[in-house]
């Protein structure tokens, strides 16, 4: 990929997924992955890895684990509104960028557990 875009989308926030097999769940991301422009979301687009025994999983065996899902596919949820939503930045006095609701414009919050 030559033009690199930004993602707005961070860990921690609730997404709602828009396309694919998947679509109309709410999950948390887990993990990003800015390269690839994929993201991890818990409990979603679910895998099953047959593993060898090894250090990690002595026993092996069935996995079941988070696949990558392009982050096109999902929308942020807002807070306030409860609804998916785009992301707009929006510039304080102080020079500060912070990510706001396109639809009620209240700032988006990142979710910490």
């Amino acid at each position: 990929m030559s033009e690199m875009t930004t993602m707005q989308i961070r860990k921690n926030d609730i997404v709602k997924i828009m396309a694919g097999k998947e679509k109309g769940k709410v999950g948390r991301v887990l993990k990003i992955d800015r390269e690839k422009m994929k993201i991890f979301i818990e409990k979603i687009n679910m895998v099953k890895r047959h593993t060898k025994a090894g250090k990690n999983n002595p026993q092996g065996g069935i996995i079941e684990k988070e696949a990558p899902m392009d982050y096109s596919n999902v929308l942020i949820m807002c807070d306030k509104c409860n609804k998916p939503t785009r992301i707009k930045m929006t510039v304080e006095a102080s020079g500060e960028k912070h990510r706001a609701c396109k639809r009620c414009s209240e700032p988006l919050e990142t979710k910490t557990k």
